[in-house]
């Protein structure tokens, strides 16, 4: 890859890098069966992909009327999350080849998540990726979670780029909004293809609508090799 094309590459966590969705999805579900909310379903989770966890249970605790301070359910539901993503967590095939190829290249990347940052470092280490990408963002660390930029923003910070030589990878609309909101470029993989057909995910400068059954590393890195700046 010409170094006059690099672009520092940001990575969302959860749905792009590795399939945690259903640890999230089993941790909500014990959470709330602690408060006696028993029929919490997939597809329910399903309309939170993408958006942090604190912001999840203020609407949850909202919906469900319970009353517990956000506080004391983040850090129990962390509790449930970390137990499950200690014990597994798969990293998707072509996802780690991409990561794996660009640190070969020095390619500056970052991980940026609505995730806490327990979370993040404790999933990074179980898959390994934490020797590959040093450099991590929660939404924990910064005032606005996701769609707004502010950790994708941070990120840049960290790694000393300006957002217009950031590539950001997303698997979810509201991560893809706060990429462009940061005035980044978009590498979108839904985690749920139905969902492809929304404007953040339209808007993408490269857009795999087949999810993780269409991405492969290959075809992301050739785009990210002769991919324009942004202006």
């Amino acid at each position: 890859m010409s170094s006059a094309r690099t672009a520092s590459v940001i990575f969302d966590l959860d749905g792009t890098l590795v399939d945690s969705e259903p640890n999230y999805y089993e941790a909500g579900r014990r959470l709330l069966a602690a408060h006696g909310v028993t029929d919490f379903s997939w597809e329910e989770h399903a309309g939170f992909i993408g958006i942090g966890t604190r912001e999840t249970l203020e609407t949850l605790r909202a919906r469900y009327a319970i009353d517990v301070p956000v506080d004391e359910l983040l850090t129990a539901k962390n509790r449930h999350y970390l137990e499950l993503a200690r014990a597994a967590t798969d990293v998707f095939p072509q996802m780690r080849r991409f990561v794996e190829r660009l640190h070969r290249d020095g390619v500056p990347m970052a991980v940026a998540s609505g995730s806490s940052r327990a979370a993040i470092e404790a999933v990074l280490a179980v898959t390994g990726l934490d020797a590959l990408l040093p450099t991590v963002v929660s939404a924990e660390e910064v005032e606005h979670g996701k769609p707004a930029p502010d950790v994708f923003l941070e990120a840049a910070r960290r790694l000393r780029t300006e957002p217009a030589d950031c590539v950001v990878v997303e698997d979810a609309a509201p991560g893809a909004a706060a990429a462009h909101a940061a005035g980044m470029r978009c590498i979108a993989v839904p985690y749920v293809p139905g969902t492809a057909g929304e404007p953040a995910f339209r808007a993408a400068e490269l857009l795999f609508a087949g999810g993780q059954r269409e991405f492969t590393a290959q075809a992301a890195y050739d785009w990210l090799a002769g991919a324009p700046r942004i202006a």
